[in-house]
């Protein structure tokens, strides 16, 4: 297995920044968009539990009514793709039950067999945690599953940008979210940054390694 070296990795993260002006001329290819979606699926969460569903914006109609829900950014249409990152509302037992199944189906156990990890994740869900906070937990895992996107791109080459500038239950609306059990959280665009893009070429300002790192 080759993997990047610690210079590649970094090289990359410099590359990439929060993109605001892609090229609508470029598309990301078909296959370098199903590792993104692949990378997205792989992304971790606590007990594996999964609470969300990524909605690929594809209808450039939906994508045009989007943008004044979005503060009137044009990353919106320009991108070659747009995701929004959706909490699962309601998350709860009948999930816990179906990830048990999951499970069972994909590594052969029996589901009497993981009955102790489906008590444990019933405890992560409900013990000391009422709706509120089972969304607050959804929305945390979330953004676990954005900034792998993030970086994933950022590896094969492909910009990004990620929009919390966005009206969550003006997305929800648009593309009738709610009836499909989701609420909007954060959402990215994907694709290729244009030559215009005035902030491609600035120097990226982060604090000094000692200033944010903490050895113990």
């Amino acid at each position: 297995m080759s993997a990047l070296t610690h210079q590649q990795l970094l090289e990359q993260l410099h590359w990439r920044y929060a993109t605001k002006q892609f090229d609508p001329q470029r598309k990301i290819a078909p296959a370098d968009w199903a590792a993104l979606e692949d990378a997205l699926v792989l992304t971790p969460s606590s007990c594996g539990l999964q609470p969300w569903k990524f909605v690929v914006v594809t209808d450039p109609v939906l994508r045009e009514k989007l943008v004044p829900a979005s503060w009137g950014q044009r990353q919106i249409t320009d991108a070659s793709h747009l995701v929004v990152f959706a909490l699962k509302k309601h998350f709860g037992e009948a999930d816990v039950t179906a990830f048990i199944h999951r499970i069972s189906e994909v590594r052969g156990q029996s589901v009497e067999s993981l009955a102790p990890y489906r008590d444990m994740m019933m405890g992560v869900l409900y013990k000391g945690r009422d709706d509120a906070a089972r969304a607050a937990w959804a929305t945390h895992q979330i953004y676990i599953a954005l900034g792998n996107f993030l970086t994933s791109a950022a590896v094969l080459g492909i910009d990004a940008c990620p929009m919390e500038g966005i009206a969550p239950a003006k997305y929800d609306e648009i593309l009738g979210l709610d009836a499909l059990g989701l609420a909007t959280v954060v959402a990215a665009t994907a694709g290729y940054r244009a030559a215009t893009d005035k902030y491609a070429t600035q120097k990226k300002v982060r604090f000094a390694t000692r200033d944010v790192i903490v050895t113990l």
